[in-house]
């Protein structure tokens, strides 16, 4: 099942991708696509809907971030070995934690806008694991029944500022517009192995990052065991779980980073693509 939010921001209906592709309206059956609505049982009873019976949504709406009222956005920095080995950092013993303020989450096609001052923002195509059920203290095998679906996440960072700044690497995730999420939240039941999809990301037409989530050093399940660990995982927590090689800041001779008029494409087998236009603040 492919659920989706649509409409202007901050006022954003939830809807349904039928077989076909079709947007379907499900205002009549949930407010929203929160947490409040991620438990398997909503979800159970979302899906034995007849998408027939929904009332079709006309023309081609803006689609918003997947999940509304995002609770914490947790980020895992690098968890792939090909991405370490590009910013030649060492492979980490433990999941390395950041958080992405929610601030900056905006849906899957809006404008990315460059701060003020930045000359270093970059892109990351990223697998975002979307908790259904509260989670603490899971075992790592039964991590994945905690999960509500899976999306596409586009981790856009400032380098300077995550970097040099204090060394916070929150301060170069966070900017407004750099948390674009969606098209749409895939239910897991049909993701059949999250630890094996394609994703890629081009920017204003030419390839930049190709991988797959096989080579994550932590995966879903791991990282949902450790974070329940150290605190609750709530209904309508997003996990942003790391990117392949392909960085901006990662090419040689000389890195390359986004630039205004720039355009971004990304995806994931199975969950969709993005599209983002890069502008500057004005």
């Amino acid at each position: 099942m492919k659920l989706a939010r649509y409409g202007e921001p901050g006022a954003e209906k939830p809807g349904m991708i039928d077989a076909g592709g079709q947007l379907r309206d499900l205002s009549p059956h949930v407010g929203d696509i929160t947490g409040a609505v991620l438990d398997d049982a909503t979800l159970d009873r979302l899906r034995g809907l007849d998408p027939a019976g929904l009332d079709p949504v006309p023309g081609t709406p803006r689609h918003g971030p997947c999940v509304g009222a995002i609770g914490k956005f947790m980020c895992i920095g690098l968890n792939y070995t090909d991405h370490a080995e590009e910013t030649g950092n060492p492979i980490p013993d433990h999941p390395i934690l950041f958080m992405k303020a929610t601030s900056a989450v905006i849906g899957p096609n809006d404008d990315v806008v460059i701060p003020r001052g930045s000359r270093h923002s970059d892109w990351e195509v990223e697998l975002g694991v979307v908790i259904g059920k509260a989670a603490k203290y899971v075992d790592e095998a039964d991590a994945l029944d905690h999960v509500a679906g899976y999306c596409v996440c586009n981790d856009v960072s400032e380098r300077k500022f995550q970097g040099h700044l204090s060394g916070q690497w929150t301060k170069g995730k966070s900017c407004d517009t750099f948390g674009p999420t969606g098209p749409w939240l895939v239910t897991r039941d049909e993701v059949a192995d999250p630890q094996n999809l394609d994703m890629w990301l081009d920017v204003s037409g030419t390839r930049r990052q190709t991988g797959n989530t096989r080579t994550m050093i932590f995966s879903v399940a791991q990282i949902i065991s450790h974070l329940s660990q150290l605190f609750t995982l709530h209904p309508g927590d997003v996990i942003s779980t790391g990117t392949p090689p392909g960085v901006g800041a990662g090419i040689k001779p000389k890195p390359v980073f986004l630039r205004d008029g720039d355009v971004m494409e990304l995806g994931i087998e199975g969950l969709g693509q993005q599209r983002q236009k890069i502008r500057d603040d004005a």
